[in-house]
């Protein structure tokens, strides 16, 4: 078992915005119509749909939007098409950012992204500026009065990479992103109640930060979330707790 990890910091900030947004809708439509488009839409044999039907469904997302965006998807439909666009940058305080987007108008998206960016500080990066202090893995938290023991035990054998204790001193089970399905699944059927499932962008350093400087950081991260576009949002900063108090 490895160190503390920030990611219940960043997903305290992140469902904090997609609440007040109201926008996890949309975006959870969204992942599901590319989900079918790349991988068809029988989610037997698609695993990117099962995830994003999970996630849908872990937000209550109405069965009626989940269906039409399947059919539509599908080809049911007519639709515009979707490009998946990820871009890279800087916040202030050498904060690496990345911000992954779903647009039809890919001209419109960079230029919002951009000025995104510059307005609060930070700069649009090239292509793999930032990406390399990424690496894309499963990440499964579940609660701090969970049997330490039983956890670790469950996890690796089923092909955890690791497990770890966050600042609030529940687990986070890490995973390679191929065997996220089946260590999420085999917890679950061992009666171990997850509280957070998702595969996402772990930074492989975090950057510190003050109050003041957190703010800064916060108020662009904010304004590239708030873009229509945008699907998710992913930084190396760390805030203090006092951020959010």
């Amino acid at each position: 078992m490895s160190g503390h990890s920030k990611w219940a910091n960043i997903q305290h900030r992140k469902n904090a915005q997609d609440a007040r947004r109201g926008k996890i809708f949309t975006r959870l439509v969204r992942e599901i119509s590319t989900a079918v488009r790349t991988g068809g839409a029988d989610a037997a044999a698609n695993p990117r749909l099962r995830l994003a039907l999970d996630k849908a469904n872990a937000a209550n997302v109405p069965k009626d939007n989940i269906e039409r965006a399947i059919k539509r998807a599908s080809g049911g439909i007519d639709g515009q098409a979707i490009a998946e666009v990820r871009y890279e940058g800087y916040a202030p305080h050498g904060v690496a950012v990345l911000v992954e987007c779903m647009t039809d108008n890919r001209n419109r998206t960079v230029a919002e992204v951009r000025y995104g960016f510059s307005k609060y500080g930070g700069h649009l990066g090239a292509d793999g500026s930032v990406s390399y202090l990424f690496s894309r893995v499963g990440q499964i938290r579940l609660g701090a009065d969970q049997d330490e023991e039983k956890v670790l035990d469950i996890a690796l054998e089923a092909g955890a990479e690791d497990v770890e204790r966050d600042e609030e001193n529940a687990f986070e089970v890490i995973t390679d992103p191929a065997d996220f399905e089946a260590v999420r699944d085999t917890l679950r059927a061992a009666g171990l109640a997850l509280e957070e499932a998702e595969i996402t962008q772990r930074p492989a350093t975090w950057v510190e930060l003050d109050v003041a400087q957190a703010e800064s950081v916060l108020k662009l991260l904010d304004a590239l979330e708030d873009l229509d576009d945008t699907q998710n949002v992913y930084s190396n900063a760390h805030f203090p707790a006092e951020t959010f108090a």
